[in-house]
């Protein structure tokens, strides 16, 4: 089934999680409706609800998802595979006692589900409830420690909680509850047979380590915990113990097997979590219970042996004491975050066991290799009839730093369509980065509007064209040791490309990816044929230089197909052709700007994955952040909308395309930063790589922001060999940027065009873009999100409103060719009374994010037939969840902005304030990067400082791009000069203003008159300064001042007199001074008796615009 709906009950059911110490967190019930108790835990993963709630570890546990994706992708069906296990879950029923999320979708999409993860969890007898703050529990017990808990119902008549005793789970034999009753045999896999047979101890087993040996060939005997397995050590070849709930010295009868068995065994031993813990228990060292336990698929693990560390999934509440190892046992793995043990291992016999979950399922896949590395050792001692110890990685260098005194870094030059700001805010990060390292740094950038250009960052600047000349005579002059070109964008990299011999011949070295690195990702062929040597594929494609060889590709490919430009940038001379015309036509365009073209099958429909992907010298990889299109492919990333984390994918279609980024980050051999791109068929996991970027790229900044994670700031450190390990993360200030962000929030990126300001220019969006900037908008749910980032794109936009789309134009012509309407005509096909699946069919934009935009129109219709005054408390809160602004609710209701403001004050509404922090609330954060929400109960931060609000750019657009940016930040840098305390407000990913390490509070949300007020009263602001924002800021000045806001500088009044022109007119008039006859006119038919008076041409322009929008001379 692609997509469906859990039956949502008539009235909602309110139930609460309560804690132990008293707390109490309100929510609305989804799953079963009854009362249970047991320890609350939390996780954060960024997939697999499914595979999460039924993994015997969780026996007994009220489990707290941080994720924002619950339900998305519905469950699955219980088909079997060959070993007879169901295909899609770990074990045969859910083990959590209950389930509490931020958020839930009762509406799923995906091509394998069956039904609503609701009516699962209501059949099976799990409580679940959402629309609580996830972040402020995972806060509490990050705080206070784990602790019990209860789903609490109430009573329907008496409204009194239900009466449950406390449980504590870890007092009861969970292992003896989770465990098989008969031991079972697995067969190898279907043609894999190996020859070996294991011995697994069912503690609490997951089946995906069951597949993990029969896939590898290995008959596998699977025991209950209690089983005497020290009988059949002469019957097997190895002996395994699995992962499991609870408090590991309750197994008293396995560990004293274990212990015999380490003892007299000569057969190799390998366990898992709880098999860990009882490895560790029956050598003699003891156990502890963490604070809170480590649950998480982001967890880093550093190999003691070699110093590599691997991304981990973990889920457990007990650790292993490293201090109470005895002799002839050591650390093996060690959690690079809080430094407890992750692995034990002897020192001479094949005895070894792991903390974290090689297995996976939920999470990462990094360290399966531990079940090969186990088996090839079962192997080798059957075959040599006696124990061989284990063989030892190789240690990694400990010094493989590149020693350069002086770097060369290469900006973008000017400011083009697909090439921004976001290039000054990667060479700023680069360049901090430098400079910490104590290196002498020498930029090339001719942009005076940009940052990175400023006096006191870059040690000498150059405003030289970035130019093979240019570049050349510089390097001569200053003698560089090293250079930068891959945070520069196009410009950067195809000048590098050019002048590689000459850097060879002049001594200078190429920092972090290297010059043929990114030559073969820049060419079509050459990167396809690449891919297919690691078994990995591209579209089928064929590379042409002419245009008969395109045509003839093309004719064998069949059409449809897409051409791309080789070493292009944002698309340039890229396009869909159906036939050979359509081609001919690409390929003249193309061939004027690139030397090369490839003619691609079109998988136009398909779904749009990025991941942005990280490597060190070390060859550890992490991918920071996955995104996902709104639309399907056939539109170009930087046309599309964008969402973080992907929000339709399920656990293994997200670890599937993750684990092909960083085998093809490996095998090109990046060093540094690079995103991959992703075509992956809706109805199967069949995927295609469209391209890879080596380089920083708009998508860089945009997940830099979105997740908090400093991407050009690491990738500059990478450049210099310093490896992940070495460096910290900078927002928590104690945990590892070896890690991957857990996101419990959403985040919305939606393109800027300026088309309007163009005649005779195609509106139509595509292949190619066209988009002049970008906004970035997070919320704790897709439709707030949402709706905050149509806010963000024009300052006149109240959301997802369909009266910008007019009523009488074609919707169908515009969903099935897409123009920079494209989102109000959804919004006017809902008006009209279309369902999902007609706008599917027209679009074949994913079901989900449909659904997410019905519940908005359908939050519209029910608003409209309110007043204000009648408006219930009720609707009004519930409003504000789904992102609608104060201004939207007062145009729908017909009441006034502030009119609302006031409603919502006094019923107590007000947006909580919430931290981006890399790691979802497990660690402290130092940073204040915040953002506002109404999907909370808690602020994250306190509110001391009173600081200076300064308003930001907002979104890049024609007339308003970098230069406003680098007005903010220099109002910032000196205020804080002057022992000020400071607060930035702008939304613009792009920006150096939005890098939360340039004011002391950073807000990532619009600048309304809304959120403004909000903030200044929140914070209880000194002053408000309006004019290093350009045109946006001073659009509210006159409100502000009305709602008594401080304003630093110029006076609203007198910003007024400036921008109204009748205003103006009079001013100059009271002045003296001449000015050319005009009238504010209100109809045609003025407009045209005062050209009748006047004369043509004449000038038309309205009051307080930007750079002429909407100005025209008009001639008849």
């Amino acid at each position: 089934m692609i997509g469906g709906e859990m039956t949502v009950p008539l009235t909602e059911r309110r139930a609460a999680l309560v804690l132990k110490d008293g707390r109490r967190f309100e929510g609305i019930s989804f799953g079963a409706e009854h009362s249970v108790a047991g320890e609350a835990v939390f996780q954060t993963g960024m997939a697999g609800y499914n595979e999460g709630i039924t993994d015997p570890s969780y026996e007994g546990q009220i489990l707290v998802l941080t994720y924002p994706l619950i339900g998305n992708y519905g469950v699955p069906s219980k088909e079997t595979d060959y070993t007879g296990l169901p295909r899609h879950f770990e074990s045969d029923r859910i083990h959590v006692a209950g389930l509490v999320v931020a958020d839930y979708s009762f509406q799923y999409s995906h091509w394998e589900a069956v039904e609503a993860l609701g009516d699962w969890l209501k059949r099976e007898g799990i409580p679940a409830i959402y629309a609580v703050d996830t972040r402020e529990i995972t806060t509490v017990v990050r705080d206070e420690g784990a602790m019990l808990g209860k789903i609490l119902f109430q009573d329907a008549a008496t409204g009194a909680d239900a009466e449950v005793d406390w449980h504590d789970p870890n007092k009861d034999h969970l292992v003896a509850q989770v465990s098989r009753k008969e031991p079972q045999v697995f067969a190898p896999a279907p043609g894999t047979a190996i020859g070996v047979r294991i011995l697994a101890v069912d503690v609490g087993m997951k089946y995906n380590q069951i597949r993990c040996f029969t896939n590898r060939g290995v008959e596998l005997k699977v025991v209950p915990w209690d089983y005497d397995f020290t009988k059949e050590a002469d019957a097997v070849d190895g002996f395994f113990f699995s992962n499991g709930p609870g408090d590991p010295a309750v197994c008293t009868t396995t560990i004293e097997h274990l212990r015999t068995l380490l003892g007299t065994s000569s057969k190799p031993i390998f366990g898992i979590c709880l098999g860990h813990q009882l490895m560790a228990l029956a050598s003699g060292a003891q156990t502890m219970k963490l604070k809170f336990g480590n649950r998480g698929h982001n967890i880093p693990c550093v190999d003691r042996r070699s110093g590599r560390c691997y991304i981990t999934c973990q889920n457990h509440g007990f650790a292993v004491d490293p201090a109470t190892l005895q002799p002839g046992w050591e650390e093996l793995f060690t959690n690079a975050n809080d430094g407890t043990n992750e692995g034990i291992t002897h020192t001479e016999k094949p005895f070894f066991s792991v903390q974290f979950h090689p297995e996976s399922t939920p999470g990462p896949r990094d360290t399966e290799y531990l079940f090969d590395y186990f088996i090839a050792n079962v192997r080798a001692c059957k075959e040599a009839g006696a124990l061989l110890e284990l063989p030892r990685p190789v240690a990694l260098p400990t010094d493989r730093r590149v020693h350069v005194n002086k770097v060369l870094v290469l900006g973008s030059g000017g400011l083009s369509i697909g090439q921004a700001g976001e290039f000054d805010y990667s060479g700023s990060q680069a360049i901090k980065a430098l400079k910490e390292e104590g290196i002498y740094t020498v930029l090339i950038n001719p942009n005076i509007a940009t940052i990175q250009t400023s006096k006191g960052l870059a040690d000498k600047c150059y405003f030289l064209p970035v130019t093979p000349e240019y570049v050349l005579s510089v390097i001569e002059h200053e003698k560089p040791d090293g250079i930068l070109l891959t945070f520069g964008g196009q410009t950067a990299l195809n000048c590098g490309i050019k002048i590689r011999h000459d850097l060879e011949r002049l001594g200078v070295r190429v920092l972090g990816t290297q010059v043929e690195t990114i030559m073969d990702t820049e060419d079509r062929e050459v990167f396809a044929n690449r891919m297919a040597s690691i078994g990995e594929h591209c579209a089928r494609s064929a590379a042409a230089v002419n245009l008969g060889e395109a045509i003839k590709a093309a004719n064998e490919i069949g059409y449809p197909v897409i051409v791309r430009a080789a070493f292009a940038l944002g698309g340039l001379g890229s396009g869909f052709a159906n036939n050979d015309e359509e081609i001919t036509e690409l390929c003249n365009k193309a061939f004027a700007t690139s030397p090369q073209v490839l003619v691609e099958r079109s998988m136009k429909g398909w779904k749009e994955i990025e991941y942005e992907v990280v490597r060190d010298v070390n060859d550890n990889c992490i991918t920071v952040c996955n995104m996902e299109n709104f639309d399907p492919l056939g539109i170009h990333t930087g046309e599309s909308i964008v969402v973080a984390p992907s929000q339709t994918l399920s656990d293994q279609e997200y670890h599937m395309l993750r684990n092909t980024a960083i085998k093809v980050i490996r095998h090109l051999g990046v060093v540094g930063e690079c995103n991959i791109q992703y075509a992956l068929n809706p109805d199967s996991r069949e995927y295609r790589i469209i391209e890879v970027n080596a380089r920083l790229s708009r998508s860089s900044a945009l997940a830099s922001k979105a997740t908090g994670y400093p991407l050009a700031f690491v990738a500059a450190k990478l450049a210099l060999n310093i490896p992940l390990t070495d460096i910290k993360n900078s927002v928590t200030r104690e945990t590892s940027a070896c890690f991957e962000p857990s996101l419990d929030y959403c985040v919305v990126k939606i393109p800027r065009w300026d088309l309007k300001k163009f005649t005779r220019v195609s509106k139509l969006i595509g292949s190619q873009m066209k988009s002049v900037g970008e906004v970035m908008s997070i919320g704790r749910g897709f439709e707030e999100a949402l709706q905050k980032a149509i806010r963000s794109v024009n300052d006149s936009l109240n959301g997802f409103d369909p009266e910008i789309f007019p009523a009488d134009e074609d919707v169908e012509a515009e969903l099935s060719r897409p123009t920079d309407q494209r989102l109000f005509a959804l919004a006017r096909a809902f008006a009209k009374g279309y369902s999902v699946e007609q706008v599917w069919a027209l679009t074949k934009i994913d079901r989900w994010f449909l659904h997410k935009l019905l519940n908005i129109h359908n939050k519209t219709d029910a608003l409209r037939l309110q007043s204000l005054q009648s408006l219930p408390p009720a609707q009004l809160i519930e409003a504000k969840r789904l992102g609608f602004s104060d201004r939207m609710i007062a145009v729908l209701t017909k009441s006034s902005e502030l009119a609302v403001r006031q409603a919502r004050l006094t019923h107590g509404f007000l947006p909580v304030v919430k931290q981006i922090d890399t790691v979802a609330a497990e660690f402290p954060a130092h940073t204040n990067y915040l953002y506002l929400t109404y999907n909370g109960s808690a602020d994250d931060v306190r509110f001391e400082d009173q600081g200076v609000l300064v308003l930001g750019s907002g979104v890049y657009r024609i007339g308003s791009s970098v230069e406003f940016d680098w007005c903010a930040v220099r109002c910032i840098r000196t205020c804080r000069e002057n022992g000020l305390k400071t607060i930035m407000l702008n939304y613009n990913p792009e920006t150096v203003s939005t890098d939360y390490d340039e004011a002391d509070r950073l807000y990532f949300e619009n600048i309304t008159l809304e959120n403004v007020l909000d903030i200044y009263e929140r914070e209880s602001s000194q002053g408000v300064v309006l004019s290093m924002g350009g045109q946006i800021p001073n659009n509210i000045a006159m409100p502000l001042l009305r709602s008594n806001v401080k304003i630093y500088g110029t006076s609203p009044v007198q910003i007024d007199n400036a921008e109204n022109r009748f205003k103006f007119s009079r001013l100059l008039d009271t002045l003296g001074v001449d000015q050319p006859k005009w009238k504010e006119l209100t109809s045609f038919e003025d407009a045209l008796e005062f050209c009748d008076r006047v004369g043509f041409p004449t000038l038309v322009r309205p009051s307080y615009v930007l750079s002429g929008a909407a100005m025209n001379v008009v001639y008849t």
